[in-house]
């Protein structure tokens, strides 16, 4: 999972870029002030001039929004569902579907430039005020998720050296993480939010022990572990090789999360064309290093043993080939990672709050500012929501995973609703009229595979958390009719009264779900 945010409301994962865009511009072209998420006014915020940005600028940040802490969990993510055979597939797939949605922001963001308040906003332009809504809300929720997932998963590295925190979800684990939460809410509200230093170092102390491991496991290689764990079918049922892929498709998705870092920028760069190489050759270096990573675990561990491997697995994985320090090591990098990362997180969850409320989205109270222009309300009710997603740790069977799925899952909702609208715009001819057919013919089969992509990937995540998205989605909606209703505009269309419906009821059941045990978590 990457760590800081690109631009607000584009990803939940990113790393170590701030925001630039001097406004958010709603649908109907309004445009609303606001800071950037780095805490920095418009007016002096220095970091990226229009014009200014080069192709290794934007590849870096393809590659700072997508590595992050999500790779440490890989080893183990992979082991219990596959061999290396099912590991390639899988990567072939996620790659090859989520460059088809990079190619998607690339292109909504040529072909709709007025629209930079981030990724929901696509689903507004494209489906009306409440489908937005819910593409926000959804986002939203999704970086709680992240911001409780990066928590737990602080704690699980610490109980590799101390008992007491086990998997991070004790109660000792629990204290520990309140603290954090509110320590990280008072300094930002007190204006601490230029993160561009930190995450400068946070990115390079998070590449060094990944690059370390790849290199060293691959010293170590051993071609007899490695051809064992090829299908790994000796070590018992994995299921077809379908099943194995499936099974994968959540964390290859996850850790992804943030590929549209260089395209949100796509205004900013010294040539257009840049935006489309920076993607590509980012992508692929991320998609490289995760490849590796996950391939060089299965040429020193067998399959079961990796699957086995607590969490975060690296550093157990490393552990076993180098001996006690590589514990040390890793978990340094992990732990500095995550902290660094969480003061962007904390940043970008409030401000996807903060902008909905200025584009008359979100009721009018999320748009308060303290004195120190930090969206306070909408600081407190992220924090609030992090609390309450750690007091569930505590009956969560594996709450790790658990914040990893839940957090992909949401994500999802917002990625998908971009890729329809980008293909809704291929099919109509909208933002067309200028551009040759095969332009068109092309960018409409890219946001037909990315669209098709998604929802392979909701089918992958299961019923289960599509369930547990409604049980999040369904009361967010009072938000919606409250924002509603002190504007006074309507609160629904019928086509909205129907998907509103839907989602309630899917809500409620996976409410009776939970109650009567058919969903687990």
């Amino acid at each position: 999972m990457a760590d800081t945010v690109p631009t607000t409301g584009t990803s939940v994962a990113g790393t170590s870029a701030v925001h630039a865009s001097p406004v958010h511009t709603s649908v109907d072209g309004t445009a609303a002030a606001h800071s950037s998420p780095d805490g920095a006014s418009v007016a002096d915020s220095p970091v990226v001039t229009p014009g200014k940005m080069t192709m290794p600028t934007l590849t870096a940040m393809v590659v700072g929004s997508m590595v992050g802490a999500g790779v440490f969990s890989l080893p183990a993510r992979f082991g219990v569902a596959t061999g290396i055979l099912g590991s390639l597939i899988a990567w072939a797939i996620a790659g090859a579907g989520m460059l088809m949605l990079a190619f998607v922001f690339q292109n909504l963001a040529v072909r709709k430039p007025d629209l930079d308040s981030g990724v929901f906003i696509y689903a507004k332009a494209g489906f009306g005020d409440y489908v937005g809504f819910n593409s926000a809300f959804g986002f939203w929720a999704s970086a709680i998720a992240g911001n409780a997932f990066y928590w737990v998963f602080i704690n699980a590295t610490l109980g590799a050296f101390f008992p007491a925190f086990g998997d991070g979800d004790t109660v000792l684990a629990v204290a520990v993480s309140t603290v954090g939460v509110w320590l990280f809410h008072y300094l930002i509200a007190r204006g601490v939010r230029d993160a561009a230093v930190i995450n400068r170092i946070v990115t390079i102390l998070k590449i060094i022990p990944i690059l370390v491991f790849i290199v060293v496991l691959f010293i170590a290689f051993d071609a007899g572990v490695f051809a064992d764990n090829w299908t790994a079918s000796g070590y018992g049922d994995l299921g077809s090789i379908n099943d194995q892929v499936r099974n994968t498709m959540i964390i290859t998705t996850f850790v992804f999360l943030g590929i549209e870092g260089a395209s949100v920028y796509s205004r900013y760069a010294k040539r257009r064309q840049d935006v489309g190489r920076a993607t590509v050759l980012g992508f692929l270096m991320v998609l490289s290093i995760f490849a590796l990573v996950t391939l060089s675990s299965y040429a020193v561990m067998a399959q079961p043993e990796i699957a086995g491997t607590r969490q975060p697995s690296m550093i157990g994985v490393f552990e076993h080939v180098v001996g006690d320090w590589g514990r040390w090591f890793i978990s340094a990098g992990v732990i500095i990672s995550v902290l660094g990362a969480y003061l962007a997180w904390t940043l970008m969850a409030a401000e996807v709050m903060y902008i909905p409320a200025h584009n008359e989205d979100f009721p009018a109270f999320l748009g308060r500012e303290n004195d120190k222009a930090t969206p306070i309300t909408a600081l407190v009710v992220t924090s609030l929501a992090v609390q309450g997603l750690l007091a569930a740790t505590l009956v969560l069977t594996d709450a790790l995973n658990f914040m990893l799925d839940l957090c992909t899952s949401l994500a999802l909702i917002p990625y998908f609703l971009a890729a329809a609208y980008a293909l809704k715009l291929g099919l109509t001819g909208e933002s067309y009229e200028d551009v040759t057919g095969r332009t068109r013919r092309k960018e409409t089969i890219i946001a037909g595979i990315a669209t098709v992509y998604i929802l392979f990937l909701f089918e992958a995540a299961g019923l289960e958390f599509l369930l547990l998205c409604s049980i999040i989605l369904a009361p967010g909606t009072l938000l919606y009719v409250k924002a509603r209703s002190e504007r006074g505009r309507r609160l629904f269309t019928p086509t909205e009264i129907a998907l509103c419906v839907i989602i309630v009821a899917a809500g409620v059941t996976g409410v009776a779900g939970l109650w009567a045990g058919f969903i687990a978590i």
